[in-house]
């Protein structure tokens, strides 16, 4: 209890790993958690490259919030995303299209996580996108196989070959299972599938301007990972960088070499990520220091220097070079919210934030993995089981474990892909928001225009049932 008689109040900004597990973590506390999230959904981001690539369906790795949390008494969900973050007033500003909500607390927890970055680039996105949200993965979906349709309607063979030329921006683990996955559906899902078109002859490029695939995996599972990936099809580019990209391809630099012109009509970007800009606002209220990449600094407790109220975690810290995986989120978000357990119930102070490693793994394609765990690697089918096994073992509820096995079932030892469905709307929705001045609330009514709707349809509604009592309908005008 706080001293003026109420339940203490812990506001959780984001539905990611650190945000869900830490808004689990105080289910048998003392206190009223309000998450704030701007998505209705806890996404697992690891597997947005198989809903982008027809093998999963969103709600599989993106189940709603408040399903995932209603038996959790204590915890309220709010839609918003927060603009602003008031450390001395402990208040927090979220806003959907036109509706603001400020939200006091006496704790805090940030996990607000991290986007995507372009290296200061950011106009590459428009014909780039990255892959963090569902949003991203859907649009991403329907550049891919809208690209093999094109290509079937294509009248020269220099438009088939830019429509059949797919290029992945970033080596790491999210760009490398993305090239092995849509080498997939080149050479062995869509082969039967078109007419004038063989899609075998898909050129699938990976591209990074680091030396080598999967950095953090060392240097022995980056050369297996493009040993393998070659294999399947993928035309592995190290030590080029993109200075250049548009609708028609990409221009890509090299150190000791001219520069290189590929024309792609779908690229993925998968290079890089920037820390939510929330982390600007915390740094310019506490004088805690950022990063190159946006992250804050933070104490050993993950607390803000001089807010021991407020916790950050997750991909928005900088502390001890703790990469950017969902395994720091989570652990932190389950750490913050013992700290405040801990703190309510007078217990002492807990030890600083320790991560525990528990590995890396990444796809290459069906039956193909690799896995470091420490010291100990692995490659190949074995590992392939391995990642396989702990993805659904992560995966949030029983009914989605299901249905996952069931698609990996199919696309794997088949060659279906159930979730092949794409519009046009998935490809521009987002390009057509992001010209309008405002984004959505340029085309949301505000209270007001929602009265006037409310009394024209309720007159309507009036007008309607007289019509009916009165033995007026189908009456000809003349009988009258």
């Amino acid at each position: 209890m706080t001293d003026s008689g109420k339940r203490h109040q812990v506001v959780v900004i984001g539905s990611g790993f650190g945000g869900l597990f830490a808004t689990k973590g105080l289910k048998r506390s003392d206190v009223d958690v309000t998450m704030v999230a701007k998505t209705t959904h806890h996404l697992f981001q690891p597997l947005l490259y198989q809903v982008a690539t027809g093998i999963l369906a969103p709600g599989e790795i993106a189940p709603a919030t408040r399903d995932v949390l209603s038996s959790q008494k204590n915890a309220r969900v709010i839609l918003g995303e927060v603009s602003e973050i008031d450390l001395a007033n402990k208040t927090v500003t979220s806003n959907i299209q036109r509706r603001q909500t400020v939200t006091p607390y006496d704790s805090l927890i940030v996990a607000a996580g991290a986007g995507q970055s372009y290296f200061g680039n950011d106009h590459f996105a428009e014909f780039a996108p990255g892959m963090k949200s569902i949003d991203d993965a859907l649009e991403l979906r329907g550049r891919i196989f809208g690209a093999f349709e094109l290509a079937e309607l294509a009248e020269t063979e220099e438009e088939i070959e830019r429509f059949l030329t797919f290029v992945v921006i970033g080596a790491g683990p999210t760009g490398v299972e993305m090239a092995g996955q849509i080498a997939e559906l080149a050479h062995r899902t869509l082969r039967h599938d078109f007419r004038r078109i063989d899609t075998r002859k898909a050129r699938v490029i990976l591209l990074d301007a680091a030396p080598q695939v999967l950095p953090p995996f060392g240097a022995k599972l980056g050369a297996v990972t493009k040993k393998s990936l070659e294999k399947r099809g993928v035309e592995v580019i190290l030590g080029g960088m993109v200075t250049d990209l548009n609708e028609r391809g990409l221009t890509v630099q090299f150190k000791d070499a001219p520069t290189q012109e590929i024309l792609s009509a779908c690229k993925v970007w998968a290079a890089g990520v920037q820390a939510n800009p929330l982390t600007k606002t915390l740094a310019e209220q506490t004088g805690a220091p950022l990063d190159r990449a946006g992250r804050i600094g933070v104490n050993p407790d993950l607390t803000l220097p001089g807010h021991p109220e407020v916790f950050v975690v997750g991909d928005m810290i900088s502390l001890d070079n703790l990469p950017g995986v969902a395994q720091v989120a989570l652990q932190g978000g389950k750490y913050a919210a013992k700290a405040i357990d801990h703190s309510l119930a007078g217990k002492p102070a807990l030890p600083p934030f320790k991560y525990f490693d528990k590995g890396s793994m990444a796809t290459i394609s069906r039956f193909s993995a690799v896995v470091k765990i420490g010291k100990f690697t692995l490659s190949g089918v074995i590992a392939w089981f391995m990642w396989l096994a702990v993805h659904l073992a992560y995966m949030t509820g029983y009914r989605n474990r299901v249905y996952a096995l069931g698609h990996w079932l199919t696309s794997f030892l088949g060659r279906g892909r159930s979730e092949r469905v794409t519009t046009e709307q998935q490809i521009f929705a987002r390009r057509a928001i992001k010209r309008l001045e405002g984004g959505t609330a340029a085309v949301a009514s505000s209270p007001d225009d929602w009265n006037q709707v409310r009394a024209s349809l309720e007159e309507q509604a009036l007008l309607e049932a007289e019509l009916t009592d009165k033995g007026k309908r189908g009456v000809h005008q003349d009988a009258r």
